[in-house]
């Protein structure tokens, strides 16, 4: 049996995808099938998508966000600033999820490791 989540990040000249499979399991269990995974931030200029514990993902959508907000939507800076506190945080480190982030110049993949 394969155990993977998927989110995909695709981007060609000025456009940008991202999706996700959609499913939320509990160990082997499939709980749901058509969960949202991907979210739109910073008044839809950045999309957002995530693998991994869905409870840990919505922690990080909710850091992700206030970065965005303190940093006034700049993509990097956000996401520099919450790879430390993950990478430096003693709960946050124990996160098991990714997360990719893009706007209309810049994709990036976001992980506690």
């Amino acid at each position: 049996m394969t155990r993977s989540t998927t989110v995909l990040c695709v981007r060609l000249n000025n456009k940008v995808a991202i999706a996700g499979d959609g499913q939320v399991t509990v160990g082997n269990t499939i709980m749901k099938h058509n969960a949202k995974k991907i979210r739109r931030m910073y008044n839809g200029t950045i999309l957002s998508g995530f693998a991994g514990g869905a409870a840990d993902a919505l922690t990080l959508f909710e850091r992700f966000e206030g970065k965005l907000e303190q940093y006034h939507g700049n993509l990097t800076r956000a996401a520099i600033e919450l790879a430390k506190d993950w990478r430096t945080d003693k709960i946050l480190r124990r996160l098991e999820a990714l997360m990719c982030v893009a706007d209309r110049s810049s994709s990036l993949m976001l992980s506690g490791t």
